[in-house]
């Protein structure tokens, strides 16, 4: 038998180069945004290293089947989902399950109580901010004194939940099911924050904070992060985060972020078609139709056409200054491809107007230089 090929879904992405810096379902991920036309590059800043063979998670499992507590927090789907499978590993999954049942069960977020409802159990209360912060704020208030408390923790740590609960009296016992460890292919990492930088990669998406910060840790140690800002202000490159947890990184580095509604992968792939499908990206509208750009090529009047990185750059330019005049020394400096010559800006815009079909678009400017021919300009 032969594999079937899904058939896409849109073109709302042809022509974008997208990276995503994901390790688990990065597949699933690349497959959904490849049916909507996407070019994707998978380079994962982190990657996640279970624990499943830890005889310390263990060790501690058996100690909760022992002396089961009182509350369970839950701040990870794929946490909780990882302990179950450690615990049916070593046999001890339905003494697991029977310890938690008479426990209050709470979750950081939909995620996490879609775990806990996998494993047969119930959550009495989910974080609707899915933040450790407000789960932690919930339990103080509700009383932990006394109580003893099992918390699963994400792989970079507790997020001071722990020492929150130790500090109102509750007994703490502290699982991490799983650890962040290095990228799988560091010169994955390394190309994608150059081609971020470079201006050949239209959107960056990112599922975890931690991700999210080794990232941009990347990106700077190449030099190209003030490249990076740059480009998410004016709008010519998409940062989408699958949450809030997850922007916070790229927040704090004065990034312009793109939050899933949802916190899921569909609902970030939506976001992500419907920017450069929808009102997202930066457009403006020519002579010759609606023009906006991807590291590919143009969509001009809702078609895609295929262009030289050269072209992109020109038009790139050019876009960034819609119906100002960009000088020819200006686009000379995003030409270094084409060589010295005086006439290599002349060469360049002939050939992006033969690929456009239209001399419209591009408006030669006597003695000054160029601009892109609005619509608005004429009336």
């Amino acid at each position: 038998m032969t594999a079937t090929t899904r058939a896409p879904l849109s073109s709302a992405l042809q022509g974008c180069q997208i990276v995503i810096a994901v390790d688990r379902r990065a597949g699933e991920l690349t497959a959904a945004l490849e049916r909507h036309g996407a070019t994707v590059r998978q380079a994962p800043a982190l990657s996640i290293v279970p624990h499943v063979d830890d005889a310390a998670l263990l060790a501690t499992t058996q100690a909760i089947i022992d002396d089961p507590p009182d509350i369970v927090v839950a701040t990870t789907g794929i946490g909780f989902r990882g302990w179950m499978e450690a615990a049916l590993e070593a046999d001890l999954a339905t003494e697991l399950t029977a310890a938690l049942s008479s426990a209050v069960i709470v979750a950081r977020g939909p995620k996490a109580r879609g775990a806990i409802q996998q494993a047969g159990l119930a959550a009495d209360w989910v974080a609707e901010s899915e933040t450790s912060a407000e789960l932690g704020a919930y339990l103080v208030e509700a009383g932990v004194e006394g109580k003893r408390i099992a918390v699963q923790h994400h792989g970079s740590g507790s997020d001071g939940l722990d020492e929150l609960f130790r500090s109102h009296g509750a007994d703490v016992v502290s699982l991490t099911v799983y650890r962040w460890g290095p990228p799988a292919d560091p010169v994955a990492v390394q190309r994608s924050v150059q081609l971020t930088g470079g201006g050949e990669v239209d959107a960056v998406l990112f599922t975890s904070a931690p991700g999210a910060a080794e990232w941009l840790a990347a990106a700077e140690r190449e030099g190209v992060l003030d490249e990076v800002r740059r480009r998410s202000a004016a709008g010519r490159l998409l940062l989408a985060s699958v949450g809030p947890i997850t922007a916070e990184p790229l927040e704090r580095a004065g990034l312009t972020i793109t939050t899933a509604e949802r916190g899921r992968l569909g609902s970030l792939v939506r976001s992500v078609v419907h920017h450069f499908g929808g009102e997202g990206a930066v457009r403006v509208t020519t002579v010759g139709g609606e023009l906006s750009l991807r590291s590919g090529g143009a969509v001009l009047d809702g078609r895609f056409i295929p262009l030289s990185r050269t072209a992109v750059d020109l038009l790139g330019l050019l876009l960034e200054h819609p119906g100002a005049v960009v000088s020819r020394a200006r686009l000379q400096g995003a030409l270094s491809r084409e060589g010295l010559s005086p006439h290599a800006v002349e060469m360049a815009v002939a050939r992006v107007r033969d690929a456009l079909g239209t001399a419209g678009v591009i408006k030669t400017v006597v003695k000054r230089g160029y601009r892109l021919d609005l619509v608005e300009d004429d009336e």
